[in-house]
């Protein structure tokens, strides 16, 4: 049980919020809700501020993370995430989320019996937030809810996500044989140029890149990193920098980064890339990362999640066996039922490694990685990265080379074990591996796009009045509810050349997104089309 004077002054804090009249909050697969008016975070806030606190002292003192962001939504949206990415807390957090503030504090000594938690244990935490104005006021709530539980805290002001997961990874690691790095921004820095120059040593980048920013904290951070990387005449990366602008709140995701680019199927409005020319984007957060070009009839070409696995997957494969320790190792590659159907075949056939479905959300994706000695894990929208396992650290780093070949391509596995961010999807460490497997390949993007052609794909979203009715199995590739839904586009999907068609609850938000492929883009928008009428039916209580 809390004591009597952390309980009164929980109470106390909680009492200067106004619970929002109607409102169930859900923590789904992207954190607590992102919503339009932040103000509706208040509460929601603090009670992720308890749990942190309580989540350390169950781990006997390890670091928590909690970021204050709404990643690429709209700059008016908010919302907050709990940086510990093996803990399943949804339901604890929801729990908290909703409770009268009258009754919070009693809630928060419920949990405590519940979890059975040791309140004499030490409790850390650690969070940042992105750029967005009501950050500020959300951290401060944040902080109310830490002091008055008593936790130890650090505000590492504005930080990407992925740099706020790297802190706490090194913090938690420090002193253990598996020390992740210097546990501060800098550091960060550090790793991932002295990682990059390891990778790049006997090759160069061809060409420069453009890199849009979507108007949020990477972009600072990106000009930050560039500082620590060789220059382009040492070798390194030609970067030119785009919707950097930070000073203007509203810019934040309008109408550029990641996700823009990866919905829309184009280039930002504010790019003047030239044919050819190699473009990035990242999204608000800067956890996801995509790639794009304009080929030479001035067509739009996209480089998702999809190709940076397996781009990824390809050269450490090649990487394993020029260094003789591919039979070592098992690699391989997870998946949302989002990964265009080419991508798997291609993984399946072409590299000849296994492809693991999961459901949507990085949690499902890192556990599953987790399993294999190398990892590679990427949605489809520019999200993910590669895990190595405690064995393969150990392969890497104690293996002896029997040749020159073989002794560079052992110093290049142990430098990406460093440039990638194991900790979670990241967008600047991932962007520094596409840019290093592409020097070493040779390839400009029209060569990577070539090594295999994505099916057309159609994403829809379905507005219903009820999601929680759509209930999906099969890594989310199938709905066991509404009763007779499931076979209707099982019948749809049949009836196209390579047609795969799901729908599934959006985890967010009162909507269903019904995804559909197939060998023509006509085939993929009228198959979209047809399952999300009949999601539209069965979500109207209609047949299905």
């Amino acid at each position: 049980m809390a004591s009597p004077a952390i309980h009164q002054a929980i109470t106390e804090a909680a009492a200067k919020y106004r619970f929002p009249e109607g409102r169930v909050f859900e923590y789904g697969t992207a954190g607590q809700p992102r919503t339009a008016n932040s103000d509706l975070l208040n509460t929601v806030v603090f009670a992720v501020g308890l749990l942190a606190g309580l989540r350390s002292k169950k781990l006997n003192g390890q670091w928590i993370g909690v970021m204050v962001t709404a990643s690429h939504n709209p700059a008016e949206d908010n919302g907050v995430k709990l940086v510990d990415p093996m803990a399943e807390w949804e339901t604890y957090a929801t729990k908290l989320a909703n409770a009268p503030l009258d009754k919070v504090a009693d809630v928060y000594n419920e949990l405590i019996k519940e979890i059975d938690i040791k309140m004499d244990n030490p409790a850390r935490v650690v969070f940042a937030r992105d750029t967005r104005a009501s950050g500020s006021r959300l951290v401060g709530i944040l902080n109310a809810a830490l002091s008055a539980t008593e936790v130890e805290f650090m505000d590492f002001k504005f930080m990407t996500t992925p740099q706020l997961h790297y802190i706490v990874r090194c913090k938690n690691t420090l002193g253990t044989p598996y020390e992740y790095g210097e546990p501060t921004e800098q550091g960060y820095y550090e790793k991932l140029g002295e990682a990059f120059k390891k990778v790049m040593r006997s090759v160069k980048v061809q060409g420069h890149l453009t890199v849009d920013c979507a108007n949020g904290v990477g972009g600072p951070k990106l000009h930050e990193l560039i500082k620590y990387l060789p220059s382009a005449e040492q070798g390194g990366i030609d970067i030119k920098v785009v919707n950097d602008n930070v000073i203007n709140p509203d810019s934040l995701n309008f109408e550029c980064g990641a996700d823009y680019v990866k919905t829309k199927q184009r280039a930002p409005p504010s790019s003047k890339a030239a044919p050819l020319e190699r473009c990035a984007s990242l999204d608000g957060d800067a956890d996801r990362l995509v790639y794009y070009y304009i080929d030479e009839n001035n067509v739009f070409r996209l480089l998702d999640g999809d190709r940076i696995a397996t781009l990824a997957a390809s050269f450490i494969g090649d990487l394993a066996r020029n260094a003789g320790i591919a039979q070592k190792l098992k690699i391989g590659v997870i998946q949302t039922a989002y990964a265009n159907g080419a991508s798997t075949d291609y993984i399946e056939k072409v590299l000849k490694l296994p492809a693991v479905c999961t459901k949507t959300g990085v949690k499902h994706l890192h556990h599953a990685a987790m399993r294999y000695d190398v990892g590679v894990y990427f949605e489809a929208n520019g999200h993910g990265t590669v895990t190595f396992s405690e064995n393969a650290l150990k392969t890497i780093k104690s293996a002896e080379p029997q040749s020159p070949a073989q002794q560079q391509a052992l110093e290049c596995l142990v430098g990406l074990t460093d440039l990638i961010n194991q900790a979670v999807g990241d967008a600047l460490s991932d962007m520094l591996l596409v840019e290093a497997i592409l020097a070493h390949k040779g390839w400009t993007t029209k060569e990577w796009l070539g090594t295999y052609t994505d099916l057309p794909s159609r994403l829809v979203r379905v507005e219903v009045a009820d999601r929680s009715i759509f209930k999906a199995v099969d890594a989310e590739r199938k709905l066991e509810s509404p009763p007779g839904l499931q076979d209707k586009i099982d019948a749809l999907q049949s009836r196209y050349n390579k047609g795969r068609s799901f729908a599934r609850a959006s985890g967010t938000e009162d909507a269903v997104r019904v995804y559909a492929e197939a060998a023509s883009r006509s085939e993929a928008d009228d198959l979209a089309s047809r399952v999300a009428n009949a999601v539209k039916e069965a979500g109207s209580g209609g047949d299905a």
